[in-house]
């Protein structure tokens, strides 16, 4: 098992109903830059999480049985089936949209000034690489900064960073004291309001990011609407495993379906690694939720909720080291699947009330059923068809979603891969295999978040360096 900390690529906590509203209240000690007491917890109340959950899976397995006891149930399944299916077409059918021209920095003094923020705890095999990175991308030296915030780490980070911090003048460090609460939330509460820029960029230890980045990503946040922007993210290590070739492909699904869903209006989501945030937007959703399992799921449904959209880059990618073990995969994505199911759990009722407007809404509302809904209500299926001696009622339903899978995961690699289509096609069909793990994580934590409850907990994932460095801007295809 990995050390207790924080996860970068989601930062999560396993949250204890008695605690959940005292984080964020713990005073960081000051590091190499004197910093505040860390902010508030910001985000919903999350003492009722559990009870919720409960209710909501007594509802999903109750309706499933009571489907296979109606004469109707299999026509309200085909029903269902249709109207995604219509949905899927629509959002498989358009064109994404194309990116803009890189920002031209000939006028710096009209370039937005960026601050760039990385949360950082024992991270002395990766960190010198990400600090030299930041500190040389091709922007204007006096119109951005960048933030280390080390949160305590007792390896070679703290050493690494101050042999750093005399060679980078725009190099900024604070170290949290060991009582600093919050995980990577608290870390970035600590320093964000304290940062210059009017565009906010978060990024994971881990990350390889292009030089060019910043004037790839900027042009976006001419549209007024956009609160944040997502750039691509590529696994650095890809070709190490199995594991790791199907996270790979598992980048290319989502970078496709991210595109897909934002051309037709639908819901564009952060990352946690390579997102840029406009600070007006950040300071709508009161800050990083401190009280959530994901800070980035969470904050991705906050910023819509509080009417900004997200943009997603295609154009380039930022690389992360890839998890290499079944079992450290497993652990990675329960934490995933138990932060995208806990917003749902906070923000039902602006969800209810369409806050999000119609289309938002209707395409949260499949995806949510696609997702989370679907492979929840799996096991009374098969439970019901085993016991009845029938086919299971949702089979139309799951092979939608896995149809979908297929046809979103082959574009994705065709755009982001330039490789044989039969390469490619082989690399689709093992990565949906790899996929079907995602139906037992989320069907046994939504049992597990129900009936257990947590205490505050938090997990980082190990990094070692793998992969080669950066060096261009890993430009894709369409």
């Amino acid at each position: 098992m990995p050390e207790p900390s924080w996860s970068e690529s989601h930062s999560y906590s396993v949250i204890d109903p008695t605690v959940a509203d005292k984080l964020g209240e713990s005073i960081a000690t000051s590091g190499v830059t004197p910093m505040p007491e860390p902010r508030a917890t910001a985000g919903p109340r999350s003492d009722r999480r559990r009870q919720k959950a409960a209710v909501l899976l007594t509802v999903v397995w109750g309706s499933t049985i009571a489907l296979h006891s109606v004469s109707w149930g299999l026509w309200l399944v085909l029903g269902l089936t249709t109207l995604m299916g219509v949905h899927a077409l629509r959002v498989l059918r358009l064109r994404p949209h194309v990116a803009p021209l890189p920002l031209d920095i000939d006028g710096s003094e009209n370039c937005p000034y960026v601050s760039l923020l990385v949360a950082a705890k024992n991270e002395e095999a990766v960190i010198a690489r990400l600090v030299e990175s930041l500190c040389q991308l091709d922007y204007p030296r006096d119109r951005y900064e960048l933030w280390i915030i080390d949160d305590n780490s007792d390896d070679q980070t703290p050493v690494i960073l101050k042999q750093l911090a005399q060679q980078y003048s725009h190099l900024r460090i604070v170290r949290r004291g060991p009582g600093a609460g919050g995980g990577k939330s608290g870390a970035l509460n600590q320093v964000w309001p304290q940062a210059a820029g009017e565009i906010l960029a978060v990024f994971d230890a881990d990350a390889q990011v292009p030089a060019d980045l910043l004037r790839r990503v900027l042009p976006l946040f001419t549209q007024e609407r956009i609160g944040a922007v997502q750039v691509r993210k590529a696994i650095a290590n890809a070709q190490h495993n199995f594991w790791t070739r199907c996270q790979a492909a598992e980048m290319a699904l989502d970078s496709c379906v991210q595109q897909q869903r934002i051309a037709i209006g639908g819901i564009g989501e952060l990352r946690g690694n390579g997102q840029f945030i406009r600070r007006e937007a950040l300071e709508s959703c009161g800050g990083f939720n401190e009280a959530t399992i994901t800070d980035d799921l969470d904050l991705t449904l906050h910023l819509h909720i509080q009417g900004w959209d997200i943009e997603f880059l295609n154009d380039v990618a930022v690389l992360e080291e890839g998890v290499t073990t079944a079992i450290g995969l497993w652990h990675q994505r329960n934490r995933w699947a138990e932060g995208g199911y806990q917003r749902y759990l906070d923000y039902w009722k602006p969800l209810i009330q369409n806050r999000l407007g119609p289309r938002k809404t209707y395409d949260l509302a499949m995806f949510w059923v696609m997702q989370y809904l679907l492979p929840t209500a799996a096991v009374p299926d098969l439970l019901m068809a085993y016991l009845r001696n029938c086919p299971p009622l949702l089979s139309p339903l799951v092979a939608l979603a896995i149809g979908f899978s297929m046809l979103s995961m082959m574009m994705g690699l065709r755009r982001t891969q330039h490789r044989p289509l039969w390469v490619q096609g082989w690399q689709t069909l093992q990565a949906n295999v790899y996929l079907m793990h995602w139906m037992l994580v989320i069907a046994t934590m939504a049992m597990r978040i129900s009936v257990r409850p947590k205490r505050l907990k938090w997990v980082k994932t190990i990094h070692h360096g793998e992969g080669s460095p950066l060096t261009t801007s890993g430009s894709s295809s369409r």
